[in-house]
């Protein structure tokens, strides 16, 4: 059995369209699904957020409602965004990260336009998930969150969805098209080219 880490916010309407696409990777790859905090990552990388960048924020909604209706996908996004999402990471923490939770908490946030700030939308997805709501505050939920964005910032993720595959990553929706082939063929990133690109040198940098 191979195994891949997958990391992802509910926060990414990326991650949620990713998320529909796990089982084209092979039967044989055990995925085991990461919640992490995006603006840790952030922090660490010193980097702005999609929805920080006015341009791109509009850019990335639009984006996503085409692709949603283009491939039939249920998408309606919350009734804001960015929005906190540490009561919904924790909640799948809880309910131990399993396919079936995340799942349903994506659908909760990017198909319904639902407001996440409302307690009672984490109340109701708790129930509906038989998690405890004290579960989201015990400090093992917190450490495991903490470790989850700790361990894939080491490991060089910088965004969300991502996956981590015998150490290489695969950032985005579109990553999983590469992480199949590498899965495939891991020696394509053993290319002269690959190789080249790895240590290719910096010519010009920002003051």
């Amino acid at each position: 059995m191979r195994h891949a880490d997958w990391y992802f916010d509910f926060i990414s309407p990326y991650a949620y369209f990713a998320l529909l696409r796990l089982d084209e990777l092979p039967g044989d790859v055990d995925i085991r699904l990461k919640p992490l905090l995006f603006a840790g990552l952030l922090n660490h990388w010193g980097q702005k957020g999609p929805a920080e960048i006015p341009a791109k924020r509009l850019w990335t909604y639009r984006s996503c409602a085409w692709t949603a209706k283009t491939l039939g996908i249920p998408f309606r996004a919350p009734a804001a965004h960015p929005f906190n999402p540490l009561p919904y990471l924790r909640l799948a923490i809880a309910a131990g990260s399993t396919r079936a939770a995340v799942h349903t908490i994506f659908e909760a946030l990017w198909t319904t336009g639902a407001d996440p700030s409302d307690p009672a939308m984490v109340a109701a997805l708790a129930a509906r998930l038989s998690v405890p709501i004290a579960a989201l505050t015990t400090a093992d939920t917190k450490q495991i969150l903490r470790t989850n964005t700790e361990s894939a910032a080491a490991a060089g993720v910088f965004g969300v969805p991502t996956l981590l595959i015998n150490g290489e990553l695969f950032w985005g929706v579109d990553g999983l098209d590469f992480a199949k082939a590498y899965l495939a063929d891991p020696s394509i990133l053993a290319s002269e080219e690959m190789q080249r690109i790895s240590t290719l040198p910096i010519a010009a940098s920002r003051i």
